[in-house]
């Protein structure tokens, strides 16, 4: 199968209009329908036994602000930003501006480190996890997990394939992965599944959207 190639991916975002529409690839009627699942399954996690605190938050592959302003911010007392470019960031502050969003860290998943001792209850990870290969999730997830506070939660929600072997797209260099190459990784970051949700609403000629609440298998 074809690699993904980071260069190819940066280039392809370059071009890509700083709104709704242009994040959503030129859906974004589903914003709202987004928005409200994404609302069910976080109000579900923060009932569990053992539940999440809704102290801090960090948004991965986070664009404009668009999950940050109509989710984060209304759930958590503290929002953290991150994503890899920085005309996208721009327009976050903006679209943020006055808000209960204190970072915006400028950087690619796989290039990410810390640099602040924050801690996060739920680090949020959104239509981002295809543009980087597998060996580079494993080692992000694997970051993610020594961020979390005690019963914090890693939620991933992506495109799911029903191809097994998944389906690279070479135009923006991105693979949508399937059940399967999702649980084998989460098996390999030593993650194990709390929680999950299909998304309901979309056209049925897209792809299919999951999300998961993951925690590290020895807590």
């Amino acid at each position: 199968m074809e690699e993904l190639d980071y260069e190819k991916s940066k280039n392809y975002w370059s071009n890509v209009p700083a709104s709704v529409n242009g994040m959503l690839g030129g859906f974004s009627s589903l914003t709202t329908k987004d928005i409200k699942d994404s609302d069910l399954f976080l109000r579900k996690l923060f009932q569990m036994e053992n539940a999440p605190s809704n102290g801090r938050v960090l948004d991965c592959g986070a664009g404009i602000g668009r999950i940050t302003k109509n989710l984060l911010c209304k759930h958590f007392k503290h929002v953290d930003m991150l994503e890899q470019n920085n005309h996208f960031l721009e327009k976050a502050k903006l679209n943020c501006s006055g808000s209960n969003v204190e970072n915006f860290y400028c950087s690619g998943l796989q290039e990410f480190t810390p640099t602040d001792n924050h801690k996060y209850d739920v680090i949020w990870i959104q239509w981002v996890l295809g543009y980087i290969t597998d060996d580079d999730l494993v080692e992000f997830l694997n970051k993610c997990c020594k961020l979390l506070n005690p019963n914090g939660v890693i939620v991933v929600k992506e495109n799911i394939s029903q191809e097994e072997e998944g389906e690279i797209d070479s135009e923006d260099s991105s693979i949508t992965r399937s059940i399967l190459q999702f649980c084998i990784i989460f098996q390999k970051a030593n993650l194990v599944c709390k929680a999950s949700r299909t998304q309901k609403n979309f056209p049925s000629e897209l792809y299919k959207v999951e999300m998961f609440a993951l925690q590290p298998a020895n807590k």
